[in-house]
């Protein structure tokens, strides 16, 4: 439906999956994900957005609330490192094939190492990016840590 690789993955692995698409300048938003929450009505402790971070220097994803922020040490601690910092936006871009604001955890470029927020697991759906500004997934928690062969750790805040 929506074309991008995200998508491409979930319907391969023949995953259940709802494609919502929102205007991505969404007047009362503050950001990406806000965006998405506020456009689609959503609750923030259910829609993820997807953040790259550097943890002793390798590129790590993170897929946190966008109710929260990414708690930097606690994502070093997930991936047994010691020290987190975000990545440069040109650097996330170019490993995911993805431009920022559309960053999707599923059908990046290159596999990366991927810690998803544990809260995700309380819920029976979450939304994360397709792929592309103004493109949501929404899918079981336990289908989006397989996918992404993602382990879960408390690394919102």
């Amino acid at each position: 439906m929506a074309g991008t690789p995200a998508v491409a993955v979930l319907e391969k692995a023949k995953v259940a999956h709802t494609v919502r698409s929102y205007d991505p300048d969404h007047p009362d938003a503050h950001g990406y994900g806000e965006a998405a929450v506020a456009a689609l009505g959503a609750d923030p402790r259910q829609v993820f957005k997807t953040l790259l971070a550097r943890v002793d220097g390798a590129l790590t994803v993170a897929v946190v609330p966008v109710a929260g922020m990414l708690d930097l040490k606690a994502l070093a601690a997930a991936v047994g490192g010691r020290k987190a910092v975000m990545a440069e936006p040109a650097d996330a871009e170019r490993t995911t094939g993805y431009v920022v604001g559309g960053i999707s955890p599923l059908g990046q470029r290159k596999a990366l190492p991927t810690v998803v927020d544990d809260s995700a697991l309380q819920f029976g759906t979450v939304m994360v990016s397709a792929g592309k500004r103004g493109l949501q997934v929404e899918l079981a928690p336990a289908d989006l840590v397989r996918l992404t062969r993602a382990r879960t750790a408390p690394i919102g805040r």
